[in-house]
């Protein structure tokens, strides 16, 4: 079994982003594997070694993406691949599925496409289904357990609002992981070594062998919320009539109701 897992490399989720003359900036706060992809990488570990399979980790970015792929090596990944190329700078979730299934293709014979639920920078969550839609293949998401795979099919549990959800599909497939599925395991101290001496080739576009996808979306403009002054004014009364009344005075004169 062959199975293709992607990361994406983002600010730590505690850094504090402000904007500068239109720039996101995220200060000395340091990039890290996007924690949604911890889970993806968990889960295409744990079903390659179920399955006596192999899992080849991607990443679309620049040069950091690296780190990103080497904590994938790490935590036993047996590759990793950066894709990079000046014209995926602005890249959307449109381009970067078909980049995704482009690479798929390259790779060959991959019988599962893992994704994590969603990027912590962007949260669209669309990367999946899109992949899935360029490839043809269907997509399983919001995944919390896989109960079986086998024959060229896969059962899975998809946590929704309602509880679970029992679903079959047939291979290949596309597949997104959430953290119900499993917590994902420490990279191993030999793993660290390993991946930090790795060499991760460098895909491009004519790699690929496809054209610059078209975006669909862009970001014209960002500019910071405007900040608020925010007061705190404590209601206290003889009794919870008399707070309620004072309270519902202030809800009117302050124009809310």
């Amino acid at each position: 079994m062959k199975i293709a897992v992607f990361v994406k490399q983002v600010p730590d989720s505690a850094a504090k982003l402000t904007v500068d003359n239109g720039v996101v900036n995220w200060g000395d706060a340091p990039l890290v594997i996007n924690p949604w992809d911890e889970y993806a990488v968990e889960a295409a570990l744990q079903l390659a070694e179920k399955h006596n399979g192999e899992v080849a980790a991607f990443s679309l970015g620049d040069e950091n993406a690296k780190e990103a792929l080497k904590h994938a090596l790490a935590m036993g990944a047996n590759s990793a691949t950066l894709i990079s190329d000046p014209a995926l700078a602005a890249a959307d979730a449109t381009a970067a599925a078909r980049v995704f299934a482009a690479a798929v293709q390259k790779l060959g014979g991959v019988d599962l496409a893992v994704f994590g639920r969603q990027a912590i920078d962007s949260d669209t969550g669309l990367a999946p289904a899109m992949t899935a839609r360029v490839l043809g293949w269907p997509v399983l998401s919001m995944i919390a357990a896989i109960p079986a795979l086998e024959a060229g099919t896969i059962k899975v549990e998809r946590a929704i609002e309602e509880g679970r959800q029992v679903v079959e599909g047939k291979l290949p497939a596309v597949l997104s992981i959430v953290k119900d599925f499993s917590e994902p395991r420490y990279p191993s101290f030999m793993g660290i070594r390993k991946a930090s001496k790795a060499e991760i080739p460098v895909w491009s576009l004519g790699d690929l062998g496809i054209g610059a996808p078209e975006s669909k979306v862009s970001w014209s403009e960002i500019t910071a919320p405007a900040q608020r002054e925010v007061t705190n004014e404590m209601i206290t009364g003889a009794n919870a009539d008399e707070i309620a009344a004072k309270l519902a005075d202030l809800i009117i004169a302050e124009g809310v109701l």
